[in-house]
């Protein structure tokens, strides 16, 4: 009843002047976009919209500038040149309300670009390891196209589409990419121990990818019926669930499942997920709606930024002028974790860049953009200690961030805020 076809005969129904959403992540459907990138010739001001994808953006080249225009979500680095280039666009956005810019018609989908998993006995194929707004681009797109991976896991939860659902099909075998992280350094294990100290037992974790977020996950082998509401996960937290150190017992949503809308990690990560009921992936404007989030009693966030300044402004998307990530679901869970009871909205980050410029500043950098306003960041976290603003006047404020701002630059940063015009 269902026949499968070739990538380069699925796509030809993307015509000029579409506007096609791709599934983000791992999910990412490559095969998909590259027959799309390869009719470049015959095809004039299609918009390709998305979140992170992994893997390669082929269709993002400038001298595709006139068949593609690459609209972001939230920026990766394989289309943050696109911003420069001119062939691309940021749209700041919240990650819980992606969905309703498709469900509100404020960015109609035409096609649907998107990967599952192979259909069960019943026809219904899982949509994977990433969920976030799919189900809404989906349900408001014309036209359906899918890669059905042999090598998808099926993840319990929301994201299960029935395969008359799909109007195109194509099929593949292989493996998802795979993000691979380096073993914390020395100033990562510091931030890490300093978390590690902010989070009680029974506690709930929403914490992203990353050495930061491992070098946290290491040290909570010895702590107690913790829980996950979080917008995704990688390997760190499945030794723990095998301890039982994560186990959500005490979640006050969701309780006994690992929560979460999108999934990044090894090989391993994929296997220990796939028919896992612990696991359970749902839309993201439920995973990361603040009145679910506040739910969990103990919720901790833990959320990093690129500068926050002496008042406590969290600039996480951009350098500067310079357009660098996106909002994502930081304000989510900072405002989640604040309302909860007894949580904390935790911003870690090393006190240096790569290049030795200071992180705590004391003006953001003109153009920078601010993510977490003063008046909701709580707790700020670098190698040198834990700042808690929660509550403070701006000169406790000045004086809690100079101290855990890398020595060598807490002269400076102080000297310059207070030299400045008030």
């Amino acid at each position: 009843m269902y026949k499968a076809v070739t990538a380069e005969d699925a796509v030809k129904v993307i015509k000029s002047g579409d506007r096609v959403y791709v599934h983000m992540g791992a999910s990412v459907p490559q095969e998909l976009l590259n027959a799309m990138t390869e009719r470049h010739e015959e095809l004039r001001g299609v918009e390709v919209c998305h979140l992170h994808i992994e893997g390669e953006a082929p269709y993002s080249d400038p001298k595709y500038i006139d068949s593609f225009h690459v609209n972001s979500l939230f920026i990766g680095k394989n289309v943050r040149h696109t911003i420069k280039e001119g062939n691309g666009s940021y749209t700041p956005v919240f990650f819980s309300e992606v969905p309703l810019l498709f469900k509100r018609n404020i960015l109609p989908v035409d096609v649907a670009l998107i990967q599952v998993s192979t259909p069960d006995r019943h026809g219904y194929c899982s949509l994977g390891v990433s969920v976030e707004a799919m189900l809404s681009a989906i349900g408001n797109a014309k036209h359906v196209i899918a890669l059905i991976n042999e090598q998808m896991p099926r993840v319990h939860g929301e994201g299960i589409i029935h395969i008359s659902e799909l109007d195109t099909f194509v099929e593949v075998d292989r493996p998802l990419p795979e993000f691979l992280y380096h073993a914390p350094n020395e100033v990562e294990n510091r931030i890490g121990d300093y978390i590690a100290e902010l989070i009680d037992d029974r506690s709930t974790l929403q914490m992203g990818i990353g050495s930061i977020p491992n070098a946290v996950l290491s040290r909570l082998g010895n702590h107690k019926d913790l829980g996950l509401h979080t917008e995704m996960f990688s390997d760190g937290v499945i030794d723990l669930i095998l301890k039982d150190v994560i186990n959500g017992n005490y979640k006050g949503i969701n309780s006994g499942r690992a929560l979460a809308t999108f999934l990044m990690g090894s090989k391993r990560l994929y296997d220990y997920v796939n028919d896992n009921p612990f696991v359970e992936m749902r839309s993201v404007d439920y995973v990361n709606d603040v009145a679910n989030i506040r739910q969990n009693p103990k919720m901790v966030a833990i959320n990093s930024a690129i500068q926050v300044d002496l008042t406590g402004q969290v600039c996480a998307d951009s350098i500067g002028t310079r357009m660098y990530s996106g909002v994502g679901g930081q304000m989510d869970f900072i405002r989640g974790a604040s309302l909860s009871e007894g949580g904390k909205a935790i911003i870690a980050m090393p006190s240096l860049t790569s290049k030795g410029v200071s992180r705590i500043t004391p003006f953001l950098y003109p153009g920078a953009g601010v993510v977490t306003t003063r008046s909701h960041v709580q707790y700020v976290v670098t190698e040198y200690g834990v700042a808690n603003l929660y509550g403070k006047t701006i000169k406790q404020r000045l004086l809690e961030l100079v101290k855990i701002a890398h020595p060598d630059h807490r002269e400076r940063i102080e000297r310059e805020y207070f030299d400045a015009p008030k």
